[in-house]
């Protein structure tokens, strides 16, 4: 019998590639449009190398698959705190840390096969990011008060 061109490893990447470009391409496109740091290709990575590790540990170990999920998760939580500015009473790259954290999450769920939670999380997260700024104190209101000068 001769080899089949795809296994099915194969058609789960294949796949796992289509869906972690496009969720990362919407998701940084909206970041990089408001002139953040980390855009599209900021988010297209790191969807398809959460969805990377996430299918290799399913055929590496595929007795607890979620332990790396989990390493995904604290990793890209750590990239994401590097993101994270304080700035003259006020702070800075929370939104897209927060966005890159989603997206590993995207990417962790397309690499399990949940293309549905995947696409309904990337379409949630563009609308949410879309939504005006309601009831944020856009960095007007400090975070700490300010020094006291000539304290005696």
């Amino acid at each position: 019998m001769a080899d089949p061109i795809l296994t099915i490893i194969d058609a789960y990447f294949l796949t796992g590639v289509v869906f972690t470009f496009v969720a990362g391409f919407l998701i940084g496109f909206e970041r990089g449009s408001k002139g953040e740091a980390a855009g599209v290709r900021t988010h297209t990575l790191v969807c398809f190398g959460a969805m990377v590790f996430t299918l290799i540990s399913q055929y590496v170990d595929p007795a607890s698959p979620s332990r790396i999920a989990a390493n995904v998760a604290t990793g890209v939580g750590f990239i994401g705190a590097g993101l994270i500015m304080h700035y003259r009473g006020s702070v800075k790259g929370l939104t897209t840390a927060a966005t890159l954290w989603l997206t590993a999450a995207i990417g962790v769920a397309i690499g399990f096969g949940f293309y549905v939670i995947a696409v309904l999380a990337t379409v949630s997260a563009f609308v949410i990011l879309k939504l005006p700024h309601i009831g944020e104190n856009k960095g007007k209101v400090p975070l700490t008060k300010a020094p006291i000068k000539n304290r005696v």
